[in-house]
């Protein structure tokens, strides 16, 4: 496929997954905030930085203008709905908020952003090792700015359940396919997006880990 097939049809892809990433990226953060018991403009702040730290962070690296968040209003206001709708539910009706439901919606995001972000730097004019760098970065650096926000260790860093390796791997697939085959840039969206979610998916289910470093002996 020829990267300028990428637009218009695949731009207005990129946009609407991008609208479906923010979406799962500021629910991760704001069900992480409410687990922490912040106020509403903690949650808020945590929902915003999930979803928009990485992309933000690729445009200002590819040098972007406006960031992809700017120049789509709607993106602003869902969040903020969002923000508004979680606090108001768990204000009336308590719901117990799980590592598992953020890991789910934070799973989407990175499928997500990690392809949007590798696209993004295709119809740039990036080589396919920046593009596949540029969508990791999309879709990881928005958690980790999450959980330093929440006083944490970035679960990128230190979970030995692949995370950043399965944005690797997706991002590799979206590059490939975009630049070596004919197949339409939704199918290749979809392709990789689900190879990420759903190696990221099965990590936390079978409880799969990378090899770490072992302690040396006292």
């Amino acid at each position: 496929m020829q990267l300028t097939d990428l637009a218009p049809w695949g731009e207005s892809l990129r946009i609407a997954v991008e609208v479906i990433g923010t979406i799962a990226f500021a629910l991760s953060g704001i069900l992480a905030g409410v687990r922490k018991r912040m106020d509403m403009f903690g949650v808020a702040v945590l929902g915003f930085l999930s979803a928009y730290g990485g992309g933000t962070l690729r445009d200002i690296l590819l040098e972007r203008r406006p960031f992809f968040w700017v120049s789509q209003e709607l993106m602003l206001w869902l969040v903020f709905a969002l923000c508004i709708v979680v606090m108001l539910v768990n204000s009336r009706r308590p719901f117990r908020i799980t590592p598992a439901a953020i890991q789910l919606a934070d799973a989407l995001g990175l499928g997500l952003f990690v392809a949007s972000g590798v696209q993004a730097s295709l119809a740039s004019g990036m080589p396919m090792a920046v593009s596949v760098i540029m969508g990791i970065i999309t879709g990881v650096f928005g958690g980790v700015m999450r959980d330093i926000a929440c006083g944490e260790m970035p679960t990128a860093f230190f979970d030995h359940r692949p995370y950043a390796m399965c944005a690797l791997v997706g991002g590799w697939v979206y590059a490939i396919l975009a630049v070596y085959s004919s197949l339409a840039a939704w199918v290749i969206m979809f392709i990789s997006t689900f190879i990420i979610t759903g190696l990221r998916i099965a990590a936390l289910a079978f409880n799969y880990r990378l090899p770490g470093w072992k302690k040396s002996p006292a």
